[in-house]
């Protein structure tokens, strides 16, 4: 059965949102709640068209506008497919390992580097350390469900845990973190946006110039003491934060 005929679908002429976008939000809603999961085929182009009441030029720009978002994706013999939603991650002290496996979007990690090197002026000052003095880089490649979803670069005191590759690629940061006994309790963080270098572009399967999320978080333990140090960059076709606003009294 095909999946859109569960949907509740529907357009209003009268209304001055045009005709396609209406559809791309109710499908994008559809895809957010989980009634597409990732995986499933959508139907005929035509079909839906006849069954909306709409031109099928409308429905394939409805289409078309979630693919240039990364839900669906065409397969040539396959079809229309969904993808995934995006993921929208709270601004709290959480890793990005947890928030996707929260969200369902099964995390997988590649690690690029897991080397030690001379602190940098600006690693230096978020860690509390020397300038040239040793600290531990771990760079990865997070994923979901097979797609790049970030580039994450943790600068980590040396000696303050086991930062096996095996490791790194099975769980989250800081989930390591906890098992070695680490009680984290706060963090600073900015974030910001910038285009992709050539190079973030082919790790992220982007365009180069394609918008990117930045993320830098310093994180502290119960005792004050900076754990970490992060620089982040996350596909902006992916990947959101969410901020929870109060009005001050």
């Amino acid at each position: 059965m095909d999946p859109i005929v569960s949907l509740q679908l529907g357009v209003d002429r009268s209304s001055p949102v045009p005709l396609y976008f209406q559809l791309s939000q109710q499908l994008e809603a559809a895809i957010e709640r989980g009634a597409l999961t990732p995986g499933t085929l959508l139907g005929n182009e035509i079909e839906l068209a006849h069954r909306l009441g709409l031109s099928r030029p409308t429905v394939r720009q409805a289409i078309q506008s979630l693919v240039d978002k990364g839900l669906l994706v065409r397969r040539r013999g396959i079809g229309t497919q969904v993808v995934h939603s995006q993921v929208k991650r709270p601004l709290e002290l959480s890793s990005l390992y947890d928030d996707l496996e929260a969200a369902g979007q099964r995390p997988e990690t590649r690690v690029l580097r897991n080397i030690v090197e001379p602190a940098s002026a600006e690693v230096a000052a978020a860690l509390g350390v020397k300038e040239g003095d040793e600290v531990h880089l771990v760079e990865r490649l997070r994923l979901a469900h097979g797609e790049p979803m970030a580039r994450l670069r943790n600068h980590i005191p040396p000696g303050l845990l086991d930062l096996d590759g095996a490791r790194l690629e099975a769980t989250g940061l800081y989930r390591l973190m906890r098992a070695a006994g680490i009680t984290l309790h706060s963090a600073r963080q900015s974030v910001g946006a910038r285009a992709a270098t050539p190079e973030e572009g082919e790790r992220l399967g982007e365009p180069a110039g394609a918008p990117l999320l930045t993320m830098q978080r310093t994180t502290f333990d119960d005792t004050g003491r900076a754990v970490e140090f992060g620089s982040h960059v996350y596909r902006a076709s992916r990947y959101s934060f969410e901020f929870q606003l109060l009005v001050r009294p």
